[in-house]
């Protein structure tokens, strides 16, 4: 499904770097005049149309030009509309019709919200593509680009392979909706974000349409529409605990050869969603296919949000529309199949300005240049019993990293402490991996059903412990992620799994550690029964992709030109109107110690509450909450919380309240969720659900 990349993330960061971010250039003017128009674009039903808002070159339309779509709920005229200032301008004034357009039943176009990807969402995508491809502006030749859930449904609608879809810039998205999204990871449920973008995605399809765009009298009707026929998608996400035809739909990797058109990949080390372009580099053809992977978090490369260093995206993806929508040889298909920032080892933090590091350049993936080395995790010795507190996980960090000051994890040492640790003898050499470590451990679980969590940390001399990457697998779905095979206690078993992608140098004379927990909350919502593992360290081992450095020898360094956008809309930041602190911390953890119980509150920071040129005022306030006792997987909540409201002068006022939880018995998960709707103060709609579906996998 995906995060948005946000509106406009507030952002402060402590840890700077010593080396400096590259300079952000503001282009005023090109070589071609740009014009701006909001249209209506028919759907294949006949009845339904979707908002536009189109950039293009004045003269278009006696020199037609190729188009650019960005598709997403995300409210082009509100909530993206700082990032959208940034690119579609900036494409059209390089000979480009650079089109955003809302998704059926949100922002302002018609109909209702449905499901994330669903037939509905990929059709009119299609439709819109073919529309533009007719437009008299256009020559024809149709590219499609997104962050997240843009990117996501830029695959997914390639896949379905339009005649004039040439093109894709598919950023920080995913060809796997089952096992590399916010539902499932490894098998187990994504407590953090199945309930946090569940709860956020409910607000979200809550908001009204804005009556300058559909008009004083059609704004209500549409907005009570839309409530009336929301459904929260946490139902649906919980319902489907195995990898099956719901999940099989929108993912890609069930048939790469269905993709026809060129693909970009993109993606960031600090982005949960990074794998996949290794994946896509590997199975696309060689002529269709370029990936590219930087130190970033979930926001375009351009933006110069936390971590950097940012580099000139635009101009980078100006070279493979130009290459592909207009036969310009501009070299993007000599540049090597995967470019990847290698960091170098940093000390932990929950931010950095820029990594340090290196681009490194690989013309094959999987990379001749990379090989395995195996690393048993002991030498003998006795079995090793894992059994964590519930709240291991609390200093995983945010699974959807923005730029935020406390997003990434802080040092490990508390966690390795919840942990069973296997340390390596300090290094003698510089070690470089690039690629998906694998954990493959001999052992016996003391129950049915469990979880088993690694991460491989960076462990320098003074002790301080840094995350470079982790891995979980539900044991049972050690078969397959189609499948739930319960564990048989007292047998045991050899399990392997990956760990997420991850390019990392580690220095002589640190340690490379493999910390083993079988608990990982929120991150993952733990199993009804409390368990343990017992481990077999000989038999165990961590297998690292290392890079050999020679390869470098004799290449030129990869360069980047420096980030250009089109100038900023201003956009004015204030304080919402909101009860709680105005300054509350972005993640606060505390702990009862007489009650065992461990809180961790968080505000997402989307970009809080901000005027617009328009006069449009719009105020957000988010809060998650997750609980739970050190000894009771059963005690586990999760709330999230939302507060939208927008408002223009004395003219219009509607404001959205929504809360999600989730918690679960032994044998079922339990989902309450309620929203108001509220316009001039008054209440338009009020809803409320309960449901429960069983525990089958999870």
């Amino acid at each position: 499904m995906g995060r948005g990349g946000g509106g406009e993330t507030r952002n402060s960061n402590p840890h700077p770097s010593n080396k400096e971010q590259a300079k952000l250039k503001y282009r005023e003017h090109f070589d071609r005049q740009v014009t701006r128009e909001d249209v209506w674009i028919p759907t294949r039903d006949g009845r339904t149309h979707l908002h536009a808002r189109i950039w293009r070159p004045t003269d278009a339309e006696t020199a037609p030009v190729p188009a650019l779509l960005e598709y997403l709920p995300y409210r082009k005229t509100d909530w993206t509309a700082p990032r959208d200032a940034q690119r579609h301008p900036w494409y059209a004034g390089h000979g480009y019709a650079s089109v955003r357009v809302d998704i059926r039943g949100h922002g302002d176009s018609e109909g209702t919200p449905g499901d994330e990807y669903d037939a509905q969402e990929l059709a009119d995508g299609v439709d819109v593509v073919n529309w533009l491809a007719r437009q008299p502006w256009c020559t024809g030749k149709v590219g499609m680009f997104g962050i997240s859930w843009g990117g996501f449904n830029s695959l997914q609608i390639a896949a379905l392979a339009p005649e004039p879809l040439k093109a894709i810039v598919t950023v920080c998205s995913t060809d796997d909706r089952y096992d590399n999204d916010v539902h499932y990871m490894g098998g187990a449920v994504l407590g953090v974000d199945m309930l946090a973008w569940a709860g956020t995605m409910l607000a979200f399809a809550s908001r009204p349409p804005d009556p300058t765009s559909v008009g004083g009298d059609r704004w209500l009707p549409m907005w009570r529409e839309r409530l009336e026929a929301l459904d929260p998608f946490l139902h649906t996400w919980l319902a489907h605990q195995q990898r099956d035809d719901y999940w099989r739909h929108g993912s890609v990797c069930e048939d790469y050869t269905a993709i026809d058109a060129a693909v970009l990949a993109v993606g960031g080390w600090n982005d949960p969603y990074r794998d996949a372009v290794l994946r896509l580099v590997e199975h696309l053809p060689d002529d269709r296919v370029r990936g590219l992977i930087g130190p970033w978090s979930h926001q375009y490369p351009d933006r110069g949000l936390p971590p950097g260093p940012a580099i000139g995206f635009l101009q980078e993806t100006l070279r493979w529309w130009d290459q592909h929508l207009k036969d310009e040889d501009t070299g993007i298909m000599r540049e090597p199949k995967l470019r990847a920032w290698l960091t170098d080892s940093v000390p932990p933090a929950t931010s950095y300005h820029v990594l340090p590091g290196r681009w490194v350049r690989e013309t094959d993936w999987p990379s001749p240049a990379v090989s395995w080395d195996e690393r048993p995790l002991g030498n003998g010795g006795a079995p090793v019993l894992v059994r964590s507190p519930q709240h291991t996980g609390l200093d995983a960090g945010r699974f959807f990293p923005f730029g935020n000051a406390s997003d990434l994890p802080p040092d490990q040492r508390e966690e390795d402490g919840r942990s069973v640790c296997f340390d390596s003898e300090p290094l003698d050499e510089r070690v470089e991996i690039l690629g998906r470590p694998r954990v493959r451990l001999r052992l016996d679980s003391a129950t049915p059903r469990a979880h088993v969590i690694a991460r491989i940390c960076d462990v320098a001399p003074d002790g301080s412990s840094t995350l470079v990457t982790r891995g979980v697998l539900n044991l049972l779905s050690r078969h397959g992620r189609d499948r739930a095979v319960e564990w048989t206690p007292g047998t045991y078993e050899t399990v392997e799994f990956d760990l997420n992608g991850v390019g990392y140098a580690f220095p002589p004379g640190h340690r490379v550690r493999v910390a083993v927990s079988d608990t990982y909350w929120p991150w993952v919502w733990p199993h009804g029964e409390r368990g343990e593992l017992t481990v077999l360290p000989a038999e165990s081992a961590v297998l690292l992709p290392v890079r050999d450095p020679a390869s470098d020898e004799g290449r030129a360094p990869i360069r980047f030109e420096e980030p250009e956008q089109a100038p900023p809309l201003p956009v004015e930041q204030e304080r919402a109107a909101d009860p709680a602190p105005p300054e509350r911390p972005e993640r606060l953890v505390t702990h009862d110690v007489a009650a065992g119980e461990w809180t961790l509150e968080v505000d997402p920071h989307y970009g809080g509450s901000r005027v617009y040129p328009d006069g449009l005022r719009y105020e957000e306030s988010a809060r998650e909450t997750y609980r739970i006792r050190a000894d009771d997987p059963l005690s586990a909540r999760a709330v999230s919380e939302w507060t939208i409201r927008v408002r223009r002068g004395a003219d219009w006022d509607a404001e959205i309240i929504t809360r999600t939880e989730l918690r679960a018995t032994a044998t079922e998960f339990i989902m309450d969720s309620r929203m108001e709707a509220r316009a001039d103060g008054e209440t338009v709609v009020e809803r409320a659900w309960h449901r429960t579906t069983p525990r089958t996998s999870a």
